[in-house]
């Protein structure tokens, strides 16, 4: 039915353009001057606009582009993945072998990475290789879409910070970013990562030694996360995976997240005020699987970064884990603990995954004949 409809308006489109005189897309750039254009003059808004100077067709000389002509040059050939870390992960992406190195960095390079991740896709599948196989050391400030798509077995660890959509889709890979080791300034009170990190992800593991921009985790969809505090709007329109937060939010936290789960570390009492409740409820810590996740997630952010705020949590453990706060987005909960019911009737992960599903289905379909 889709297709039938896409070659109903293809043969109307080619009957209008034929009616107009042209045979090419092309041709018709530009040409305002067949463009039917409504008196609006009737509508109180309207009155007194004209929009003449919008449509003007300037006199141009024979020659002159009016369309795209030429490919746009993005320079990916002066790209640090083309100048050197195809090159210096060559090792790896042919026969499977460990490599590691470190290199410099510049907010002038974009995109650190996803030319190689690629690559290493597109030779050994969508599995990757195992963890770690390629470990990248960055020094520096790294600019936009750091590590964008970057697979399992690419592991990249940057000293200094990083520009917007750090981890952009992350797809397996194991990102770590901490400030420069001579820095003075407190960690978890500075910006180290811009906005939008982890857009889209899908899996992977990140562990950020800073506070992150806004909209952190947006549409993550099945990354572990850890970092020490975040903007506004975090977690928005998440659907899976787990975060861990060791410090305060900013406003509208959660708004339309359905799915995955987010433990903050509440130590003022305010978070509550800061969250979007629509489509979330606040739980304590104190499911022992959570716990031991959270506990897991925060040894690793210690052991990786060097982090002083996860050592004091880890130290002082039993004061802290009561001030953490669980944000369960509502429809996932009820999935999830279906699960576990339908488990501990005898049912394999499987069987529980599928009888939740059955179940679920048959409350919405109800729901909807109401």
């Amino acid at each position: 039915h889709v297709v039938n409809f896409m070659r109903f308006i293809a043969m109307e489109v080619r009957e209008l353009m034929a009616q107009l005189g042209f045979r090419t897309f092309n041709e018709m750039v530009g040409r305002s001057d067949l463009l039917g254009m409504t008196k609006a003059i009737s509508h109180y808004k309207a009155l007194g606009l004209d929009f003449s100077k919008i449509f003007y067709r300037p006199p141009v000389e024979p020659g002159v582009g009016r369309y795209c002509t030429k490919s746009q040059d993005h320079g990916l050939e002066k790209s640090l993945d083309k100048t050197r870390l195809l090159a210096l992960c060559r090792p790896a992406l042919e026969r499977g072998e460990k490599v590691k190195a470190s290199l410099e960095i510049r907010n002038i390079h974009r995109v650190v990475g996803t030319l190689t991740g690629s690559e290493l896709t597109r030779r050994w599948g969508a599995d990757g290789l195992p963890d770690d196989t390629i470990e990248l050391h960055f020094t520096g400030s790294a600019g936009q879409s750091f590590a964008a798509f970057v697979p399992r077995g690419m592991t990249m660890i940057l000293e200094g910070d990083a520009n917007d959509y750090f981890g952009k889709g992350l797809s397996g890979g194991k990102l770590i970013v901490y400030p420069p080791r001579r820095a003075t300034f407190v960690a978890e009170e500075n910006v180290i990562i811009g906005n939008v990190a982890f857009y889209g992800a899908t899996s992977g593991e990140a562990y950020i030694r800073g506070v992150a921009g806004e909209r952190f985790c947006v549409r993550n969809s099945g990354v572990n996360a850890v970092v020490e505090a975040v903007g506004d709007h975090g977690c928005e329109y998440m659907t899976g995976g787990r975060v861990v937060i060791l410090g305060p939010t900013g406003k509208n936290f959660a708004a339309g997240m359905s799915g995955g789960v987010a433990y903050v570390l509440d130590e003022d009492g305010a978070f509550r005020q800061r969250v979007n409740l629509e489509m979330v409820q606040l739980f304590p810590l104190e499911d022992d699987e959570d716990i031991a996740l959270v506990r897991s997630m925060i040894r690793k952010h210690a052991e990786y970064t060097g982090s002083t705020k996860a050592a004091r949590v880890l130290e002082a453990w039993d004061a802290f884990v009561g001030k953490f706060v669980k944000v369960y987005p509502n429809d996932y909960r009820r999935v999830i603990e279906t699960q576990r019911r339908f488990k501990a009737q005898g049912l394999s992960e499987e069987e529980a995954i599928m009888a939740a599903f059955d179940e679920n289905a048959r409350d919405a379909a109800r729901l909807g004949g109401k």
